[in-house]
This record gives structure tokens, sequence and C-alpha cells, in this order.
């Protein structure tokens, strides 16, 4: 898909409240104050109108961490695989790239989203945190003067020239050179999730430093971080996610 042609993917989703399954949802405005502060963050329920619950776990943990991730996809399939029935691979949150955050089910609950293999374990890992996914289509690869999916040599995202859509690094991570970028509206919208979030779970809102936020951690400094990491911390391969396209200054900045 384009990135010209996100806007109306998405506008049609919050319209229609169907993913890219045909699964239905009922999506209402909703708004939540953040503790410790007059702000408060609004956000859109996002629920299966059958009542389907199969795809997390309602059940309680402390929580001492928030993992960032990206979707590799686009909002529709992204809410299609984030929700399918029984297969408890889920996030709370996404975040559209039009600035609007869904909450699929409450952050208090857990699902699995680290994957096999990861630091410390996928079920501990998972029980402990809240996932966030920023709807972001990931790494991008070069044919010619267009940028395509890993999806499709014929999906193009955007042209070479188009650089307000993506972001060249000057050397490679994880094997990629092209990543596509995120919004401002994302950024905004993730530093008031992040703010509400650690308020109510007393995590604290400091990330990794910066020569660690893009390697896989050690288990025993991992495990016993508090704060804010991204998925390439748990996985040493595989995964690409949150990516160095990611500004952390757009977030630390403002806390």
């Amino acid at each position: 898909m384009k990135a010209t042609s996100i806007p109306n993917h998405e506008s049609t989703f919050f319209e229609t409240g169907k993913d890219s399954d045909g699964k239905q949802f009922l999506l209402t405005q909703m708004s939540i104050p953040i503790k410790g502060s007059e702000q408060s963050m609004p956000y859109l329920q996002c629920r299966c109108i059958n009542g389907d619950s199969s795809f997390y776990y309602q059940e309680k943990n402390t929580k001492t961490q928030i993992v960032l991730h990206y979707t590799a996809g686009y909002l529709k399939g992204d809410v299609a695989a984030l929700s399918k029935p029984n297969n408890h691979v889920s996030t709370p949150f996404i975040i559209a790239r039009e600035g609007t955050i869904l909450n699929l089910w409450s952050s208090a609950y857990w699902s699995y989203h680290l994957g096999s293999g990861a630091i410390g374990g996928n079920t501990l890992g998972s029980q402990r945190s809240i996932a966030i996914e920023l709807s972001n289509i990931g790494y991008l690869k070069r044919i010619d003067n267009k940028l395509v999916t890993v999806y499709s040599d014929t999906d193009v995202y955007c042209d070479l020239q188009e650089t307000q859509y993506y972001t060249k690094l000057e050397t490679p991570f994880r094997g990629e050179l092209y990543y596509a970028k995120f919004t401002p509206k994302q950024y905004d919208s993730l530093q008031l999730l992040l703010r509400y979030l650690t308020a109510e779970y007393n995590i604290p809102h400091v990330f990794l430093p910066e020569d660690k936020r893009y390697v896989t951690g050690k288990e025993s400094e991992l495990v016993n971080f508090k704060g804010i990491v991204s998925h390439v911390n748990y996985r040493s391969s595989g995964k690409w996610d949150i990516g160095p396209a990611f500004d952390w200054e757009k977030i630390g900045e403002r806390f």
C-alpha cells in the first residue's frame, strides 16, 4: 500500500469498525485522567462486537516495563492480527498513523507479545510488561527508484524522492537500510500514553542507555530493568522494532 493511501485506509476502519478479516468492532470514544496531572488521555475503546476475549488472558500481574513495537502492517490488518480468536498474541494498545490510541483490552491483563526465544522467557516477560504497537510497515526494500514493503516487490510504499515517508540509515540495522517513518501525531499520542501508563502502574519513565537501545539485552539487566524498552531488546533476530527510525528524543524530551 502506498503511504499516501494510508489515511483513507485508516478512516475506513474508523467509519466501519471492520478489520481486514471481517471481524466487527464496537468503537467508543473514551477519556481517562492521568494520575498526578491535570491531563486526560483520549482513546478509542475497540471491542469485538461478539464479545470475544480469547486473544488475551484476564489475569493481573505486576507491571514493571513498557515494550514498544511496530506492527509491520496497516491498521485494519494490525487489528485483525492482534485479535485472532484463541491466538493469545496481542497488545492492549495500537497507535494509528493519524494518532488515535486504540485500546483492545485492559492494560492490567496480558497476552504474549515478545515471541519464542525472548530473553528471560516469553511468558514472564509478557506478563510483567505492557506492550504498545505503533502502526508502521517497518523496513523497506529499494527497487530502482521505489521503496517496496517486505510483503511484495510490487507493493510500492513510496518513491525515493518522497523522503517524508521514510528514513535512510547511514549504516544498515539488522541488514536493512530503509525504514518507514512514524508520524508526528504518533509521537504525540505515544508520549501521552506513556505518561498515563507510567503514572498508573508506577513504572519509571526512563529508557535504556542509548548504546543499548538497539541491541538484545543481557538477561539479568533486561529482566530487572524498570522502564521503557523495545522489542529488539528481547530478540536477537527476526525482529526490527521499534528500530532506529524511531526518534526517542521526541518522547523523552517531553517528560
